[in-house]
Parts: structure tokens; sequence; C-alpha cells
């Protein structure tokens, strides 16, 4: 890890302001300065609150994004791990409702003979955390050392671990600001934000999945795409290979959203199984990060098939202290919702995603506990025939008391219509350097 020295020159924080406000282009020195002070403390909440909508409101440009980018990996620690004995390669999700590809998709990359260090994190709202749904496994632990971390890839090619509080420490402090000054929505500062911490992560090749539709960060195509252009640019920009698949999540995907009920959903996929829109999804990304390394000669549906990648995920739980022979958490309390009349059903990603976040399988203050049993099952998905009284989804909880507040984020989630709803492609396009 190499540490970062402090950026030697300094100015007033309201000229920084001053220059993005009136739609000017911040110079390299001034980004250096207002992102090394603002982590230090120097400059005010109130002033990189300020700085934080001038960027929402006027944007930045490429350079701009990229030196801030840069500041923001150079307040902490980087990674290195390109003395590993195979390439490595990440890959990270804007998010969605029953987004889980990470979980089956790390060991089957690195059945294919990839190293893939992926740091993860935890919920916050309507999508799940990667982190939230492995701890649903008995005994398996997020929190590893460097050093474990850098053994398990050596010896296993594929860990999923907690983030270090090392790494680009001015995006956490950042991140909480943008949270409750309403500039979240900024792309260059989501992009940033997503790309100071995965260039510090040290991976050779980056594979980003960017989700776009009702149930997702970005629900606006054109958004999503911008953001996907920027987020390569700065990967290219730092040296680091990578592309942008953009896939949809106007629908959940798979058939779960729940930390327990995705891990099972996971590990079906791993033993050739499981639902099809994830398993294309997970082969997508699984070629490009294969790809990414020179490894496209290899193709991961036969270590899917195999049973290759089955056992990859056994030995990568097994090294952080899980049983992947041990059973599952399962909720107390279910509930069924069955359809009101004959037709073709609907299905709304952010519906059941707020569901499943009420049901307590998600958290809306990052101190929260979460259920491991807890979320939604779908027994019907978009497109399909149903008629009154089938059975549409099951609701699961340890608290019953919360069925009918996860009910009422349903209500008009699930339409029932004469006609067929039109079915968007899973993958909408792919954006490289």
């Amino acid at each position: 890890m190499t540490s970062p020295t402090p950026a030697p020159q300094r100015f007033a924080a309201v000229d920084v302001i001053r220059t993005k406000r009136d739609r000017g282009e911040l110079s390299a020195d001034q980004i250096d300065w207002v992102v090394d002070a603002y982590t230090r403390g120097e400059v005010a909440e109130e002033q990189m609150s300020a700085l934080a909508m001038a960027v929402l409101l006027n944007g930045m440009t490429r350079a701009e994004v990229s030196r801030w980018t840069s500041a923001m990996i150079a307040s902490g620690a980087r990674l290195d791990f390109t003395d590993l004995p195979r390439p490595s390669v990440d890959k990270h999700s804007t998010g969605g409702v029953g987004d889980k590809t990470t979980l089956p998709l790390a060991p089957l990359v690195a059945a294919c003979g990839a190293a893939v260090p992926q740091l993860s994190g935890r919920g916050l709202g309507h999508t799940g955390g990667t982190l939230d749904k492995l701890e649903a496994v008995p005994g398996w632990r997020a929190s590893l050392s460097l050093e474990e971390v850098r053994r398990q890839l050596v010896e296993v090619g594929a860990v999923i671990c907690a983030a270090t509080g090392d790494l680009a420490p001015a995006d956490k402090k950042l991140y909480a600001l943008r949270d409750v000054t309403g500039t979240v929505e900024a792309v260059p500062l989501i992009a940033s934000s997503i790309m100071s911490k995965k260039i510090a992560e040290g991976t050779s090749a980056l594979v980003l999945d960017v989700k776009t539709g009702s149930g997702a960060f970005m629900k606006d195509l054109e958004l999503s795409r911008e953001l996907a252009r920027t987020m390569v640019d700065l990967g290219t920009d730092a040296g680091v290979r990578t592309t942008a698949v953009i896939t949809d999540m106007s629908t959940p995907l798979g058939r779960t959203a729940g930390n327990a009920l995705e891990v099972r959903e996971s590990v079906e996929v791993l033993a050739g199984g499981g639902p099809a829109d994830l398993v294309e999804v997970t082969l997508v990304l699984a070629r490009e990060m294969l790809a990414s390394v020179g490894l496209d000669a290899v193709d991961p549906a036969d270590a899917l098939a195999d049973g290759r990648a089955m056992d990859a995920w056994r030995r990568m739980i097994a090294a952080q202290g899980g049983d992947p022979d041990a059973p599952l958490p399962t909720a107390r309390h279910t509930h069924d919702v069955v359809a009101d009349a004959d037709g073709y059903l609907d299905v709304d990603a952010m519906a059941v995603g707020v569901a499943a976040w009420r049901l307590g399988a998600g958290r809306s203050r990052r101190e929260e506990a979460v259920q491991a049993g807890a979320g939604v099952e779908l027994h019907a998905v978009r497109g399909d025939r149903v008629r009154a009284g089938q059975r549409l989804l099951t609701l699961h909880t340890d608290t019953p008391e919360r069925f009918e507040w996860a009910l009422q984020a349903l209500e008009g989630g699930l339409p029932v219509t004469a006609g067929a709803p039109a079915v968007p492609p899973l993958v909408h396009e792919r954006i490289s350097s």
C-alpha cells in the first residue's frame, strides 16, 4: 500500500466555489487542495456543500472529474495486486433489486483463471448489500486483513469482503455530505465516488454493471449511459482497463430479493440452474471480465456446467469461516400475495425492493441490523400469464407486523393487464474506451 502526501498549495475555499458556480473549470491544483483540505477538516461542511451543488448544476469536464478522482484516491491508501500469479479483475454494480450477481460471478470468474478481489458494501434503502447477503451464511465473516485477502486470492482466486477504511477516506466523508444536501445525483460525484474506491483497490481491469430502470439508482437510460461513459473514461485515464454493460432493472433480477433468499438462488446458478435472466447477466459479466484480462478463450458457461464454479464458491465461503453446507436462515412468518384478475403480470422493481426493505431485508440507517431471512420471493415474473387467485409473491419476515407496510409498497407494483407488457432487453448496451 502507498500513502499520499498532502497538496502543499493553499487556496481560499470560497474562490474554488465561485469558479465552479460561475461555470469555470477548476485547476488541478484547486482540486487537489480542496479534496485534501476537506478531508482534513480545513474546508467546512457548508463550503463543500456549496461546491457539490455547483458541480451538480454545472457539471465537470473529463479532466476535472479525472483529477477529482485522483485526489480522492490520494486521500488514502492504494492496494497493489500486480504480483499475484493470475490476472486480477473486479466488477462493480450500481445496484438494484435482486441484483445478486456478485455472489456467483466472483467464484465463476476465479474458476476460469482470474483473481477477483471483490471489496463490497452493505445495503441501504431498497437495494441490497453483498455483505449483508453473505452474512446469512453461518460463520462467514466480511472483515479480512490485507494479508488474508492476498492469501485467499492466491489459494482460492476470489474474495468478497468489506473494504478497508483507509481506501479513499475522502469519499466516505463526501458521500455522507451529498446524502443530506440533495447532491447525490451529480454524475461527476457519483462516478468519482465509485471509481476512486475501485481504482484504489488495485485491480488491473474493471467491469461495470450499470443498472437502468425503475429499481436502479439511475432510472433513465440516457443518464445511465452518461454515468457509464464517465466511469469508463475515469478508469481508462487511471490506466485500468474498464468496460461497462448497461443492464435492465425495471423488474427484479431473478426471483428473490432478500439476503438468505438471494444466497440460495445464487447457489442454484452455481449448480447449473437458477433463473434464466440471472444466469444471462452473470455470464455476460463473466465473459467481459475474462476478456478484459486476456482469458476470453475460456467459456464460463462450462465452469457452471462441470462444477468448477461451485467448487470455487465452496472454497471461498470456507476460507472466510463460512459453512457452505449449513442450512440458510429462514423467516419465521410468510404471507402470500395472489393475483386479483386473469391476465398478464407486470412486476415493478422499485415496489418489490421497497417491500423487501420494509420486511427487514434492508436498512434505513447504516447502523441498523437486517433480518437474514426477510425478503420477497417471486412465483411469477413480468410477462407471465396468470389467473385470479394464483400466488404471485411470498413475503418473508420475522416480524409479521411488517406485512401491512410491505403490502402498501406493492400497491400498483403488480399490475395484471389484458395485454402482455413490453419486456425491455436485459442487456441494453456495452460501453468501452
